[in-house]
């Protein structure tokens, strides 16, 4: 039984691509009990208070030479990369930075301190976490503080070059002092403040630069925690899943019965012409009593743990 599990093909990272039709239509619709499908994987993502869960099908043999490949191929990862580190940066938002308490800071130049390039905007950055870094030594009550931040830089928009300026994420304790250590120009400081999805729109719009020099776009600082990420075959069946893709079923109903203490927000549903099955993908927030909520933002527990 072990071996037959293991010779099940997942290959869901060749295909991602090819789930890009919100439509269902009658060629999708028969697709979704194929026989071909062995079953459907629930990747459960843990972030702060948000929940991902991406459920997708996987298959009995390989299905590569059903996905069509063409010159638009190139565009269609381009864009997928694209939407992957959006996710990846508002997880890292989520699972490391607290609502109401930590900072959301902007700064940018006066004309005397614009940088000659890219390069020198960076160096600018790392010179003002070194001295954030150097201030909290030098308070008594902030020695053994652990400073996180994640910042972005954007110098060109759209292919365009446009006047440097940085977004930053960080738990720096002190808002005046945030904004005073910037010694370039102007700074400007926001509590965090999360909505339905936490602060996935801030780690979209952290990461929104486009250019040869950003490929990755930001940087974490190097004590960020991960968020956590199960992996089940046993949580969703086939027949299940063709259900909620045709809206037979509650989606919501079925996700909160999955996962205890967290909300419904929101599901999107894709299909491919090329490959049987659908791809569902399914954002929740987590329910905390108001004790844990004051818990939470006046103290460093991590909170509730996830389920498993």
């Amino acid at each position: 039984m072990k071996n037959e599990k293991h010779k099940v093909k997942h290959v869901l990272a060749v295909y991602e691509e090819a789930f890009n039709e919100s439509e269902l239509t009658k060629m999708n619709e028969d697709s979704l009990l194929d026989k071909v499908i062995a079953g459907y994987r629930v990747k459960s993502i843990w972030s702060g208070d948000v929940l991902e869960v991406e459920a997708y099908p996987y298959w009995k043999i390989p299905q590569e030479k059903r996905v069509k490949r063409d010159k638009n191929s190139s565009k269609a990862q381009e864009r997928l990369n694209e939407k992957n580190r959006q996710k990846h940066v508002a997880r890292l938002i989520n699972t490391n930075f607290r609502d109401y308490r930590d900072l959301y800071m902007t700064y940018t130049y006066s004309d005397k301190y614009v940088p000659e390039d890219y390069e020198q905007a960076k160096r600018d950055m790392t010179n003002l976490v070194r001295r954030m870094k150097r201030w909290l030594k030098k308070q008594e009550k902030y020695e053994d503080f652990e400073l996180k931040y994640i910042y972005s830089t954007e110098h060109t928009r759209n292919g365009e070059k446009v006047r440097a300026h940085h977004h930053m994420v960080t738990n720096f304790p002190d808002r005046e002092v945030a904004e005073e250590l910037w010694n370039k120009g102007r700074a400007n400081s926001k509590r965090l403040k999360a909505d339905d999805l936490g602060f996935t729109k801030l780690g979209e719009y952290l990461v929104k630069e486009k250019g040869p020099k950003t490929a990755k776009g930001y940087t974490p600082s190097r004590n960020l925690k991960q968020p956590k990420v199960t992996v089940s075959d046993t949580k969703l069946t086939r027949r299940r899943a063709a259900k909620i893709a045709k809206e037979e079923i509650g989606a919501q109903e079925i996700f909160e019965k999955l996962y205890k203490n967290y909300q419904f927000k929101q599901m999107d549903v894709s299909f491919s012409d090329y490959v049987s099955g659908a791809y569902l993908y399914v954002r929740m927030k987590r329910i905390d009593s108001p004790i844990k909520n004051r818990l939470n933002r006046g103290g460093d527990k991590d909170g509730e743990k996830a389920p498993h």
